[in-house]
């Protein structure tokens, strides 16, 4: 385990290789799960804000879901998520021609239309936060790919010897800034040299 501030980083997330391999998975984190993608309180302002521009990157079914359930709903277990269609792909999600989803926030992202990329639990992902439940100011970041989704990924993160910390540097920034980044690369350096 690893203590950086209030954050309790668990040692597979410096371990572990990774590098998303979205040729074979297709993308398929953003339909293979339990809920929508978990939002923090500000980024459901952004979901608000920016939904008439991000509407021209959705399918039909991804707007017709939006405009019944809402923008984001409450998941007992997950707090406030993007909504899915019929607990598949995330109403934000769309297939590109080579049959991979994409965001339609994060292409109108790329596209300059607007300037926040994702939810950030999509962005860390197989990295996921979650808080203390006895002390809600301490979080902990676990390594959790998906066993069967995520194979190719962790064959191709060992074949190219990126630890998983590595391949998210950009998320990892985007949630906790340089310095903690840092931090965690200097630990997981000392945890190598050991």
């Amino acid at each position: 385990m690893i203590i950086i501030d209030h954050v309790l980083v668990s040692d597979q997330v410096v371990e572990e290789q990774f590098v998303c391999d979205l040729n074979k998975c297709k993308g398929g984190c953003c339909e293979d799960g339990d809920a929508g993608a978990p939002l923090e309180n500000q980024e459901k302002e952004y979901v608000k804000e920016f939904y008439e521009i991000v509407k021209h990157y959705m399918t039909k079914q991804g707007i017709k879901e939006v405009e019944t359930v809402g923008k984001f709903l409450y998941d007992r277990e997950f707090g406030w998520v993007t909504p899915t269609i019929n607990g598949g792909i995330c109403a934000y999600g769309y297939k590109d021609e080579q049959n991979i989803i994409k965001c339609a926030f994060e292409q109108a992202y790329n596209d300059g239309k607007i300037p926040w990329k994702k939810p950030i639990s999509c962005h860390l992902f197989p990295i996921k936060i979650q808080q203390s439940k006895s002390d809600p100011s301490v979080e902990y970041m676990n390594y959790e790919p998906r066993e069967d989704l995520c194979a190719a990924a962790c064959s191709l993160g060992v074949k190219l010897k990126v630890p998983a910390y590595v391949f998210l540097k950009e998320s990892i920034i985007r949630k906790y800034g340089t310095e903690f980044y840092e931090a965690l690369e200097a630990s997981a350096k000392h945890l190598e040299n050991k």
